[in-house]
């Protein structure tokens, strides 16, 4: 195989194609392909810091984990991160470039990035057998065309074959496939290869008959039918859809070691970032995530968990009005465990000076921890190495805000006992680091301090590795591709592209 390439496009947002792509990549590197991902343009919450200090989609870096190389920036380029109803920060090769609204991206800014979007899909087709490329969205987003570079866009100016997924679960999959394609113009139908149906539960003999009718109307094939399973959620682009009221993070099946549970309460702040912390607690047998929005749901929390936000200032507002803000200094008053990650550690602090995130200038935090925190316009973005109850840690920093730590014990040191980051005080902790509950040691005695402290019969299981965990995920999902797709006739469409004489299906993109 040479220079393959394939574009995973999808019916809808969240119709499964950053897990196919992250599976396609892990059953071509289990046949001996040199393969990579890529995105061209992610709007996501969740987010991720490369070797070289760039950040880029969590959604890629899970990806490229898949395919077994070291995440780049190149696998993403342009990164989106929204900051209200109107506006993203746009992180362009790794770096925030500024703040745009909707219409000034769509208006103009993002057809221009489609250049630097083509050299590094060019450069990893340079060096890699093949690239798996996700879209966004639905590539029938006619309103978006003219300006498109992550779907249609980039299929065209560089000849990759298009797959379109579908989410059968949510109903209407026929229709869905069919107006994906009757939507698109006569050179963007040529690209489109075929269908693949994801999330399917029952007999698929029931479905074939449909398939075949597809295939009649469309000219085009179904790559493969992949069965619904749990647990397959991983790194999912965007954290908005997990901040409701009890969503429970999928977890271990195995019962806990110990006599007791240990429940965790995420607070639900609004632009949520990075949720993934916390994908390692769930994944320890005994421990039991969720999600909350109500002061009363802290109560009977073994621990209380606020994550990183893109909007740290509305995140402090938001708990003000929910009530919770006052439930979590008493918490603390109480001395039961709390957790700040990111914008939740600074959220924790007594003093934010913020002119360059909400713009509000002096703001008070909830003066829970001795830090003062102070905006600065250039963003930290590192992958820094510490010490913290006596285990070694490894993170991510992802963050404007500078805290200046006055009081309290230090939280993560390095060898020789000088602090690197956040702050402890009782039983409240905060840190800036994302990903450092992935480590396996430091986790089990974080986790042992909270159990001790929450009264709590709890112990860590001993042989919980997190990284073994993620590439089983990543295993089955190369086994769905595996054993559900034609992967003869996948392996032709990489290598090859689209097949040639794909029949046009009318009315095709307006005039």
């Amino acid at each position: 195989m040479n220079n393959g390439g394939l574009l995973v496009a999808g019916t809808t947002s969240d119709a499964g194609k950053s897990v196919v792509t992250a599976g396609i990549c892990r059953w071509l590197v289990r046949q001996g392909v040199k393969v990579a991902p890529f995105k061209a343009q992610n709007m996501s919450l969740n987010s991720f810091v490369t070797r070289e200090g760039a950040e880029i989609g969590r959604a890629q870096a899970m990806q490229a984990q898949a395919c077994r190389v070291e995440p780049t920036a190149l696998m993403n380029p342009v990164l989106l991160k929204p900051g209200g109803e109107q506006s993203s920060q746009v992180v362009l090769l790794g770096r925030p470039v500024g703040e745009l609204s909707a219409r000034g991206y769509h208006g103009g800014r993002q057809q221009r990035l489609l250049g630097t979007v083509l050299d590094c899909l060019a450069e990893l087709r340079s060096t890699y057998d093949a690239v798996i490329c996700e879209g966004a969205g639905s590539p029938a987003e006619i309103n978006l065309r003219r300006t498109d570079i992550v779907n249609m866009g980039i299929a065209r100016n560089a000849g990759l074959p298009v797959l379109v997924v579908g989410d059968i679960d949510r109903g209407g999959v026929f229709a869905s496939f069919f107006g994906t394609v009757a939507l698109l113009s006569p050179e963007d139908q040529a690209l489109v290869a075929g269908f693949l149906v994801n999330k399917f539960r029952g007999d698929v003999s029931l479905l074939e008959p449909g398939l075949d009718m597809l295939h009649g109307l469309t000219g085009r094939h179904t790559y493969g039918v992949l069965p619904f399973r749990h647990g397959l959620g991983i790194d999912e682009e965007d954290g908005l859809r997990v901040s409701l009221r009890g969503t429970v993070r999928e977890s271990n099946t195995a019962p806990p070691v110990g006599e007791d549970v240990l429940r965790v309460a995420v607070c639900a702040i609004p632009l949520m970032s990075n949720f993934t912390d916390v994908d390692a607690l769930a994944a320890e047998p005994g421990v039991v995530v969720r999600f909350v929005d109500r002061p009363e749901e802290l109560a009977d929390a073994d621990l209380v968990i606020i994550p990183g936000t893109r909007g740290t200032v509305r995140a402090l507002e938001w708990l003000h009005e929910r009530g919770l803000a006052d439930a979590l200094r008493r918490r603390a008053a109480e001395g039961r465990p709390v957790l700040g990650i990111c914008g939740g550690y600074q959220i924790l602090g007594e003093h934010i000076e913020d002119e360059v995130e909400s713009r509000k200038g002096a703001v008070d935090g909830l003066g829970v921890l001795p830090v003062r925190v102070r905006f600065a316009r250039e963003k930290t973005l590192t992958r820094p190495v510490g010490k913290a109850l006596g285990e070694r840690v490894e993170g991510y920093e992802i963050h404007h805000g500078v805290g200046e730590v006055t009081g309290g014990e230090a939280f993560i040191s390095d060898d020789r006992g000088h602090s690197l980051d956040g702050c402890r005080v009782g039983q409240t902790w905060g840190t800036h680091w994302h990903g450092s509950l992935e480590s396996d040691g430091f986790r089990r005695a974080f986790l042992r301090e909270v159990a001790a402290a929450a009264g709590r019969r709890f112990v860590p299981a001993p042989d919980t590795s997190f990284a073994a965990l993620r590439e089983e995920q990543l295993d089955r999902l190369g086994d769905l591709i595996e054993q559900h797709a034609d992967t003869d006739a996948l392996w032709r469409l990489i290598e090859s592209g689209a097949p040639q004489g794909l029949p046009f299906i009318p009315p095709g993109a307006p005039a």
